[in-house]
């Protein structure tokens, strides 16, 4: 930077303003990300999973524009410890579509896998995250019963996941861990064995949790509160897709319980809720439960964000129509902890709260109030998890890979050095030019 004396004053300026552009310019970084060490909130920006608060993750929605990453919600708020005590069907629940299609599960030796893939993190951390409900498919293959993602009704290598029972087993352990909640397994069924399922569960541990049949409401009646249900150890309610499992088995048919909208493609239509073609119609009051199907045909992960921000919201609410202003107690999803700030959690919040006690979501309510006596509570923007059996986040999010495209450098490790390191750089040059 060659300057003349008669220019002097002139490059002077210059050289400030560029540093107090610069200046502002790196602080304004600093400012966007001012957050880190487990401080950061829902929506604030972030570089890693360890600059968010619990139950929170690093995560974008590129799908909607937006590259940022940010604090993002990766944990449902569990509505029984704020409102307990009601019957078991007024209150709503996560539920994972193909809750055991997870990406990056290992294929049979030797064998390339052609199916799609519906979620991204195991069936427990699944559970630890809020969701109470599973959808598994199940079909005779190998000699046992398997979790396929296939067609035809049949169970072929390339379309296998693994042995039923492995993934009963983890509900297992979480409900002997947890010995408070319960878990409702929906089976989309092509078991031909004689007893299989029956066999399957007892095998697992899970037969000393079921859910009697034969005490379920057959008319539309409430089910029984959650607490007697806990007390009672009924804590697992299991639906087969076959009707005649019911008589034979012991296994509830589905749709004498269970009110359900079209899955795929036509359950995300805007503004059309149609029924299953098996379902009662979602004004009938023959069935006291009903599940929501929210997913595409075709799951795409890095549409999921966009899926689960308003097109979410807005159909909730056309069901919630269609089903003669009733909630469900199913929000059935690919890709739970994909959305673009709050998502399918703060969904749910909503439905518990307009459902347990009239109010804008669940985190209002009060326990022994009268209904619509709402605490004033600012928006959340943290998480709001109140769920002892929660998984953790030790570091990044349980996703079989990163959720997030974008990795920056710690904004406190800017903060500290980098920033301190461009000032006295810029401080040097416009000593040397002042001189």
């Amino acid at each position: 930077m060659a300057c003349f004396m008669d220019h002097y004053s002139l490059c002077r300026a210059h050289a400030t303003q560029f540093f107090f552009l610069l200046l502002m310019f790196s602080l304004s970084i600093v400012n966007s990300t001012a957050c880190s060490n487990g401080n950061c909130q829902v929506l604030d920006s972030c570089a890693a999973a360890t600059d968010c608060g619990p139950g929170l993750y690093c995560g974008n929605c590129p799908a909607l524009g937006k590259n940022r990453p940010i604090c993002t919600r990766g944990q449902a708020t569990i509505p029984t410890t704020i409102i307990g005590d009601l019957p078991f069907n007024k209150y709503s629940w996560l539920v994972t579509h193909n809750s055991f299609s997870i990406v990056d599960t290992p294929a049979l030796p030797g064998v390339q896998r052609l199916t799609f893939y519906n979620q991204e993190d195991p069936v427990t951390n699944q559970l630890r995250n809020g969701a109470r409900g599973l959808m598994l498919d199940m079909y005779d293959f190998n000699g046992d019963i398997w979790l396929c993602h296939s067609f035809r009704g049949q169970c072929f290598n390339f379309t296998a996941f693994q042995p039923a029972i492995n993934t009963l087993r983890e509900v297992e352990a979480f409900l002997s861990q947890y010995p408070t909640e319960i878990v409702t397994i929906i089976i989309e069924d092509y078991v031909q064995t004689p007893k299989g399922l029956t066999s399957l569960f007892v095998r697992a541990g899970l037969d000393k949790y079921f859910f009697p049949v034969s005490k379920m409401p057959k008319k539309g009646e409430d089910w029984p509160t959650v607490t007697e249900m806990v007390q009672k150890n009924y804590r697992l309610l299991v639906f087969s897709s076959v009707a005649s499992k019911e008589a034979e088995e012991g296994i509830a048919y589905q749709w004498r319980y269970i009110l359900e909208n079209e899955s795929g493609d036509p359950g995300v239509k805007a503004g059309s809720c149609p029924h299953r073609k098996e379902s009662q119609p979602l004004n009938s009051r023959k069935a006291s439960l009903f599940l929501q199907n929210y997913f595409p045909t075709y799951p795409v992960e890095e549409d999921a964000c966009k899926e689960h921000s308003t097109p979410l919201a807005e159909m909730v609410g056309t069901c919630y129509k269609a089903a003669g202003n009733l909630l469900p107690n199913f929000l059935a999803v690919n890709f739970y902890m994909r959305s673009d700030g709050g998502g399918v959690f703060d969904v749910l919040d909503k439905m518990n709260g307009q459902t347990l006690c009239g109010c804008s979501t669940v985190l209002a309510c009060q326990s022994g109030a009268p209904f619509g006596s709402c605490k004033n509570i600012a928006v959340p923007r943290g998480s709001q998890t109140n769920n002892n059996s929660a998984g953790s986040f030790s570091g990044s999010v349980q996703f079989s890979r990163s959720a997030s495209a974008v990795h920056s450098p710690n904004c406190m490790v800017f903060y500290s050095f980098y920033l301190p390191l461009v000032v006295f750089s810029l401080m040097s040059v416009i000593d040397k030019i002042w001189v």
